[in-house]
Order: C-alpha cells, then sequence, then structure tokens
C-alpha cells in the first residue's frame, strides 16, 4: 500500500504532520492504558471502536497503537516507539505489508476526493489478513472514519470483524459511532475519547513549532475557544481572517429571531461561489456550534421546548450531504437554513 507523496491528502491539515506521523498524543492517558492493559496481558481485543469529537487525537491514537504492534522491539511500558524504527516509518509511509488503511482517496480521475470509502477499496485493503503475517505479528486494519465507509463496504468489513483471523486487530474510528452499523458497534470494544482542555490545545500548538506555535497569543486564544476541545479545528481557525468570519456569521445568528436579510443574502452569495467550500464548511460549522451554544444555556427549558433547534440541525446536514453529492447550489440551503432558525428560535422562546 504505497503512497505516492504527489497525491493531496484529504485528511491531512497542510502545514501539519498527519496523525500516522506525529509521535505524541496528549491527553488520552486512559485510553492509552486500555491498550497497554491489553496488549500486557495477552488478551487484546480484536476490534476498537474510537469515538469521539472530530480532531481531538483519535486517529493520533490508532496509528500509536498500530506502530507499537507492528515494531517487535518497542517496550512493554508505553505506546512510544523510536522515530526511526523500521515499523515507524513504514507506519509513516503507509507501506507496512501488515497494516491496512482505509479512508477517503483522491478519484481515480484526479479531481477532488471520493465522498466515501468504496467496497473495492475495503475488499483490496482486507487483503491482507487473506494469509499469516511474515513475521508472526499483528495484521491492523485502521479505519479513518467509519462515518466514510459505504454500506457495502461497511458489510465486508463486518465480515472479517465477525470471524477475524489470529493476531488481527481493527482500529476504527468515528466521530459519530451511534451512526457505525449497528452489527460492527456489537462487536468492538468502544473507547470514547473526551475533547480537550484548552491548556491541552495551547500545548500541542507549542509541539508543532513553527508557524503555529508562532501565531499571537490572543489570535490563539480566540482559535481555542472556537475549537470545542478539537485540535485540528483550533488550528483552521488560527487565522485573523478566519476569526471574523466566523465572528461574523456568530453576529447574524445571535440577532435571531430578527433576520439581517441583506446579511444573509450576501453570506449566501458569498458561500455560493465554487471557490468558497472552506468556507461554507466553516459557517456550517459555525451554525452547528452556535446551536450546541444555545441548547447547553437553555437546557432548562426542556428537550421539547428546545427540539425545533435540533430538528433545524438535522434538517440541514441531510440538505448539506445532498448539496456535496449532488453538486447543487449552495445559496438556498444558506437562504432557508436562516429561516428555519430564525422559526425555530421564535418557537423555543
Amino acid at each position: 500500500m504505497s503512497r505516492d507523496a504527489d497525491i493531496p491528502e484529504p485528511d491531512r491539515l497542510a502545514g501539519a504532520p498527519h496523525p500516522r506521523e506525529t509521535r505524541t498524543l496528549v491527553g488520552h492517558q486512559e485510553a492509552e492504558f486500555a491498550f497497554l492493559d491489553g496488549i500486557a496481558s495477552g488478551r487484546l481485543h480484536h476490534a476498537w471502536l474510537i469515538g469521539g469529537p472530530y480532531g481531538i487525537g483519535k486517529a493520533t491514537l490508532a496509528y500509536r497503537v498500530a506502530r507499537r504492534l507492528l515494531d517487535r522491539e518497542a517496550g512493554a511500558a508505553t505506546l512510544d516507539v523510536p522515530a526511526e524504527s523500521r515499523a515507524a516509518r513504514q507506519v509513516a509511509a503507509l507501506s507496512h505489508p501488515n497494516l491496512a488503511v482505509l479512508r477517503r482517496t483522491v478519484r481515480p480521475d484526479g479531481k477532488g476526493v471520493t465522498t466515501t470509502i468504496p467496497v473495492d477499496a475495503v475488499r483490496r485493503a482486507l487483503d491482507v489478513f487473506g494469509s499469516t503475517a511474515a513475521d508472526g505479528g499483528y495484521r491492523i486494519c485502521i479505519v479513518d472514519s467509519a462515518e466514510d465507509l459505504a454500506a457495502a463496504g461497511a458489510n465486508a468489513l463486518l465480515k472479517v470483524i465477525e470471524e477475524p483471523p489470529p493476531r488481527s486487530l481493527f482500529l476504527i474510528v468515528s466521530h459519530a459511532p451511534q451512526r457505525v452499523l449497528p452489527t460492527i458497534r456489537s462487536r468492538c470494544r468502544r473507547l470514547m475519547l473526551r475533547p480537550l482542555s484548552a491548556p491541552q490545545i495551547e500545548a500541542v500548538i507549542a509541539g508543532l513549532g513553527p508557524p503555529w506555535a508562532e501565531a499571537p497569543a490572543d489570535l490563539r486564544r480566540d482559535a481555542i475557544a472556537l475549537a470545542e476541545g478539537s485540535v485540528r479545528r483550533a488550528l483552521e481557525r488560527l487565522d485573523e481572517a478566519t476569526i471574523a468570519f466566523v465572528g461574523s456569521v456568530t453576529r447574524t445568528l445571535d440577532a435571531l429571531p430578527k433576520v439581517d436579510q441583506k446579511a444573509v443574502l450576501a453570506l449566501a452569495e458569498t458561500l455560493g461561489k465554487r471557490d468558497a467550500v472552506e468556507d461554507y464548511e466553516l459557517a456550517l460549522d459555525t451554525v452547528q456550534r452556535w446551536v450546541g451554544d444555545r441548547l447547553r444555556r437553555d437546557a432548562a427549558l426542556g428537550a421539547g421546548r428546545l427540539a425545533p433547534l435540533v430538528e433545524v440541525c438535522d434538517k440541514a446536514s441531510r440538505q448539506a450531504r445532498e448539496v456535496d453529492i449532488y453538486n447543487l447550489d449552495r445559496r438556498p440551503l444558506i437562504l432557508a437554513l436562516f429561516d428555519d432558525l430564525a422559526d425555530a428560535v421564535r418557537r423555543t422562546a
């Protein structure tokens, strides 16, 4: 499974190390101990569902576990593996013969990336489990993430998880474990990771070095405040223009149920442009965060009163997926979203 360095990786943040290249994991000590206990006892469960919010270190943990088990010289007390070890270098290059990684990739025509992990890719990757590992060690499959599996691909994965060959390990990363195929969930040991604290995110950013660690302190503070415990979200927002954009969208949301039609129309036009994909995704994320904050703030009102806000978010998520899949105009979605939110806010008042 060699990797062409010229092909862009949809799961890599430009300028930051990929999870498979990251040497340290901040936080999540309990999760690491769970794996270390299984390794030390010789009773490591064969399938793990590593759940939690986007960008908090789930994939980093999965690759740490993979390196530790693929490096036959590693010590027993830690998941750390020397960067210069052969296994670490092979994992970083996605070239280890006993490691399969399932993730979205560039499309065959080279235009953009796949929206799912297709079943053919799953079957090819699972070929690694068709024979005994050359060194008698573990054969490992990392799925990043489970939500990206097409239905047929999830079923193909399930067949191997149901009857795993000896010394097989499946590390399934999921941002929304409740959406994972129930039959897969039932065969996995579930490991839920929590969002990181602001000091923990600050420590990760400091460890990345320039340019991230050299960002002004107030900009880092604002980015972390918008990150909801996610390192990746913090890095994606570590930009003055991004912070200003989020602030503008948030002010429009704060004015609801009054709709600033001029501002919403301008936002829809901006996000409808072909090159505005990142801003479009950031705007949707800002809406989700704003609704989440409002639900927490008004929790005393009860689920019944707050249900309209939840329904709007669910509807927007479904429509956003359709827009992405069918390459539809984004403007109607944005206009309808603010109208629906305004109505939901009136109903919860």
